[in-house]
């Protein structure tokens, strides 16, 4: 069930059945010569929107725009500062906790989001800690590569030249999904070299075609599809195993816990 796709009564609904949501979120950044600006981003939606045609998933509008500063030297990327992506994450959190979800996965696609929504979480975490009241919610962040499976089948697809930015496995993602966008390029090197990521002039320096360590070569539909089913399945457990979480019995002050 796609959010942006239903009536204010059918999410009323939808909550009568499941407190839980899912969120895909990324980024708009380059990804080498051939990968799509969108690719962060798309990657999680492509598979949430997979995932809820065969279960009663919720999936909220993609939050489409991350932090990517360390992109900023190649044309086309859209970053957040760190404080205003925790921001607004904050926002959306309040927004749906104050129509009754508890359970919120956030969907990610791109690496560099990581450690700033693990600062929106604890900052949110934090408002009902610091106050003596339960949060009332419970937040979980999901990478698409870290579910089951996933990261075996890349393996298995890419034995080298997956790297770790401008990679095949996201690329055929895209690719599936996106046919008539498939780009090609020639490589040089085929496997591009790899380092510290820091800030965006330093990146362009280290990265002159934007990719780390990879072969988006490599890539096709086929393999894309295979990796967005096993990702989809991955999702549905995840899911599952994170909405049938008992939310906390709210303890007594002073009972020194």
């Amino acid at each position: 069930m796609l959010l942006y796709l239903s009536t204010w009564a059918e999410i009323g609904q939808f909550l009568e059945r499941s407190r839980t949501i899912v969120i895909p979120i990324g980024s708009n950044e380059q990804h080498g010569p051939t990968g799509l600006l969108g690719t962060d981003w798309m990657c999680p939606e492509i598979i949430a929107c997979q995932a809820q045609k065969s279960a009663d998933i919720l999936i909220a509008p993609t939050f489409n725009i991350g932090m990517a500063q360390h992109h900023i030297g190649f044309p086309g990327t859209i970053s957040l500062r760190p404080s205003t992506f925790i921001a607004a994450i904050g926002d959306w959190v309040h927004s749906l906790v104050a129509h009754g979800f508890e359970k919120i996965l956030l969907l990610n696609g791109h690496g560099g989001n990581v450690a700033s929504i693990e600062a929106a979480f604890s900052e949110l975490y934090a408002e009902a800690s610091f106050a003596r009241r339960p949060a009332g919610f419970a937040l979980k962040l999901c990478n698409w590569w870290d579910l089951e499976g996933v990261g075996e089948l890349a393996k298995e697809q890419f034995p080298t030249g997956h790297g770790i930015h401008a990679t095949p496995s996201e690329i055929a993602v895209t690719q599936w999904a996106y046919p008539e966008a498939i780009k090609t390029a020639d490589y040089s090197p085929q496997i591009a070299p790899w380092g510290p990521i820091r800030e965006a002039f330093d990146f362009r320096a280290r990265h002159v075609d934007g990719r780390m360590g990879s072969d988006p070569a490599q890539a096709s539909p086929d393999k894309g599809r295979d990796l967005v089913m096993m990702a989809a399945r991955g999702l549905i457990q995840e899911v599952e195993a994170f909405s049938s979480e008992p939310m906390p019995t709210p303890y007594a002050r002073g009972s020194g816990v």
